[in-house]
């Protein structure tokens, strides 16, 4: 019996439950999107703003409260909320370091912001820094950024959110207004 059949209970991903978390799609007037590279990570890659929803918390409170936290600023008025929870799995290399292996990965709730502020409102160097740099990156190349377990979430999220990517980069969506 080879160590890997011994134990039951090992590898059981499937098992493992969601993190229930949110994620931000914040747009600046040219439909860009905000995006930034994690401290703790050495790849080239890019993400947009996400974390957990604590205890008793509604998802749009920890989308504000989370843009806070990673960007200094929650300057941005809602646009929209996604219709549905989007998910993720963790490859395995992270999974038993992430949230003490608790989770199989996420499932979130994503909100779209129009950004309100300046880009000097934004700052990365928090009271807990998450990010190394941050930019605008044009809406199209989202999936392109981000690690390969992410993509397929972006994609899904970018079908949904297109249309207000398209309204803010053409003008037509006014201030105030929510879509979706």
């Amino acid at each position: 019996m080879n160590a890997r059949s011994a134990d039951p209970h090992r590898d059981r991903t499937s098992d493992l439950p969601y993190r229930r978390g949110v994620g931000i799609m914040l747009f600046d007037a040219q439909a860009r999107v905000l995006v930034a590279q994690r401290l703790d990570s050495s790849l080239d890659a890019w993400q947009m703003p996400q974390g957990g929803i604590d205890e008793g918390e509604a998802p749009l409170d920890a989308a504000r409260r989370e843009m806070r936290e990673e960007i200094g600023t929650d300057r941005a008025e809602l646009l929209a909320e996604s219709r549905d929870w989007y998910r993720y799995d963790l490859p395995d290399e992270l999974r038993a370091g992430l949230w003490g292996g608790r989770y199989r990965g996420q499932q979130q709730k994503w909100f779209a912001f129009r950004f309100l502020g300046q880009d000097g409102d934004i700052c990365i160097a928090t009271a807990n820094p998450e990010f190394s740099a941050w930019r605008w990156a044009p809406f199209a190349a989202l999936p392109d950024l981000i690690v390969p377990f992410k993509r397929r979430l972006y994609a899904e999220l970018m079908l949904e959110f297109a249309p207000l990517a398209k309204q803010i980069g053409t003008g037509q969506l006014a201030s105030s207004s929510l879509s979706q």
